[in-house]
C-alpha cells in the first residue's frame, strides 16, 4: 500500500528504498525509482515481451493515473490479494497468492461480464536485518488477468453502454 499512497520514498516503512529491487517472471530487477519511472501500480505487475501489436494492454502505454483507473473502473469492488500458504518465513519469505476479483466495469474497450477473474501466482519477499523488504520477485501468468478482461464484447460506445451489457450492473438501476 506504501508503494501506491506515499510520494517520498523516504516516508516508506516496510521497505528499504536505497536497497529495494522489484522482478516480474525472472526479469531483471529493476530499482524503487525505476518502478516509478515505469508508472508504479500495476504497470511492473504486466511488464511484458508480447509483440506490441499483440498487447491487449500494453503497460508501456500506460501512467500510473491511466493504470489505476483502468483497474479501478474495472473492478469497482476492489481486486484483493489473498495470500494462500506462506511456505517459508523471515528473511525470505515464499508465498502463493491469488488476486481476485469481479470484473463489472469495462476495461480498454471490453464490456464488463461480472464474472470473477483470478491470478495465480508466487512470490519471494526479501527481508534485511531491520525486517525491512529488500527484494521482491513476482512469479504469475498475466495472460491469465488479461484473457479474463476481454472476453467481454468489444464497444465503440460510451462506459454506459458498456455497464448495461454486464449482467451484475445493468440491473442495478
Amino acid at each position: 500500500m506504501e508503494m501506491f499512497h506515499k510520494e517520498d520514498f523516504k516516508d516508506n516503512r516496510s521497505v528499504d528504498p536505497e536497497k529495494y529491487t522489484f522482478s516480474l517472471n525472472g526479469r531483471k530487477p529493476i530499482s524503487l525509482e525505476e518502478k516509478r519511472k515505469l508508472g508504479g501500480g500495476y504497470i511492473p505487475l504486466l511488464q511484458t515481451s508480447i509483440p506490441e501489436k499483440l498487447r491487449p494492454y500494453n503497460p508501456y502505454e500506460e501512467t500510473a493515473d491511466s493504470s489505476h483507473k483502468a483497474f479501478t473502473t474495472t473492478f469497482p469492488r476492489g481486486f484483493a490479494l489473498e495470500i494462500l500458504h506462506v511456505y517459508s518465513g523471515p528473511p525470505v519469505i515464499v508465498y502463493k497468492f491469488r488476486h481476485w476479483g469481479y470484473m463489472e466495469g469495462p476495461f480498454k474497450g471490453h464490456a464488463p461480464t461480472g464474472d470473477k477473474i483470478e491470478v495465480y501466482g508466487m512470490a519471494i519477499f526479501t527481508l534485511d536485518e531491520n525486517s525491512k523488504i529488500v527484494k521482491v520477485e513476482f512469479f504469475y501468468d498475466p495472460a491469465e488477468l488479461l484473457g479474463g478482461l476481454l472476453k467481454g464484447p468489444k464497444f465503440d460506445g460510451s462506459a454506459e453502454d458498456a455497464v448495461a451489457s454486464c449482467p451484475v450492473l445493468r440491473n442495478t438501476g
